[in-house]
């Protein structure tokens, strides 16, 4: 796959996961936040001073998560309708933000996009 062509998919893929964190953050009383910065980079801080940080890399193009449970990197769906997946586990990208956000808040989270 071409550079640029990753970079319109993975930035479609962080513009979702933006969309439903601002959702949940709407919708639940939530103890963390997130910002976006430049780069293709969201970085969720939560109350006891961790963090998770979600990025694009184009060289390897994958989705790179980094949190206490550990580091992930997804590749891209394979069909139009499908998840970005985790390369060891077949985890998708929605399942995993919401486990590592559920336990770094200690409250069940649910993400979905």
């Amino acid at each position: 796959m071409e550079e640029r062509e990753f970079l319109v998919l993975a930035d479609a893929e962080l513009a979702r996961i933006e969309a439903a964190l601002e959702s949940l953050q709407e919708s639940e009383d939530t103890d963390w936040d997130y910002e976006i910065k430049p780069g293709g980079i969201i970085e969720l801080d939560f109350a006891d001073g961790s963090k998770i940080i979600v990025n694009r890399h184009a060289a390897a193009q994958e989705i790179w998560v980094a949190a206490k449970s550990g580091g992930f990197h997804f590749k891209p769906p394979v069909g139009p309708d499908g998840h970005w997946t985790d390369t060891k586990t077949g985890e998708s990208l929605p399942a995993l933000l919401s486990r590592c956000i559920g336990a770094q808040s200690g409250r069940a989270t649910q993400l979905a996009w």
